[in-house]
């Protein structure tokens, strides 16, 4: 029974110390010290409970998502928008990915396959330069492109940008909310 509480105090304690190294900006959560020597043990524990393997901010910046702008959490029986004005798209020197995962973080399976866009999936701009992506169960009409399969019940969503500019790492660059789009 000792075991079991120290192992119970030990995930609070972790989950609590990540939470206050978690930034959130428009809905999107991003540990910004991930990965860093100098963390010190306790937070550099919590923050690989929280983000395990990942690189420091400043090579791979990692957002998520559990919710829309109202702050509804996300479910795969409704249609969302991210919606990026022109110009907006995540900053990076290589890439940026955006992906719809379960609760947990995993990849899930969907009927088409398609999980994912990033900035090498030809998204369509609209005609002002601005550029929505569409995330919902089944793919929309127009640009299939621009759009990201949900799957049944709740998600997340995860945005990452690989060697992201410098906007990003200082913190200028903010993701725009999800927006749940009314039928």
């Amino acid at each position: 029974m000792g075991l079991t509480f120290a192992y119970l105090t030990t995930v609070l304690l972790l989950n609590a110390v990540a939470k206050t190294e978690t930034t959130t900006v428009n809905g999107w959560s991003a540990i910004r010290k991930a990965g860093h020597p100098g963390n010190g043990l306790l937070v550099r524990a919590a923050l690989q409970k929280a983000l395990p393997v990942v690189n420091v901010f400043e090579e791979a910046a990692y957002w998520t998502a559990t919710s829309d702008d109202t702050g509804a959490r996300f479910s795969g029986e409704n249609a969302y928008r991210l919606h990026f004005p022109a110009g907006r798209l995540p900053p990076n020197d290589a890439f940026w990915s955006l992906t719809a995962t379960d609760t947990v973080g995993y990849m899930v399976g969907t009927a088409t396959g398609r999980s994912s866009v990033d900035s090498h999936s030809g998204l369509v701009a609209n005609a002002d330069g601005s550029v929505d992506i569409l995330m919902q169960p089944h793919q929309p009409p127009g640009a299939p492109g621009n759009w990201v399969a949900t799957p049944p019940g709740r998600f997340k969503l995860m945005l990452r940008a690989y060697l992201p500019a410098s906007a990003v790492v200082n913190g200028d660059y903010q993701v725009p909310p999800v927006a749940r789009v009314r039928p």
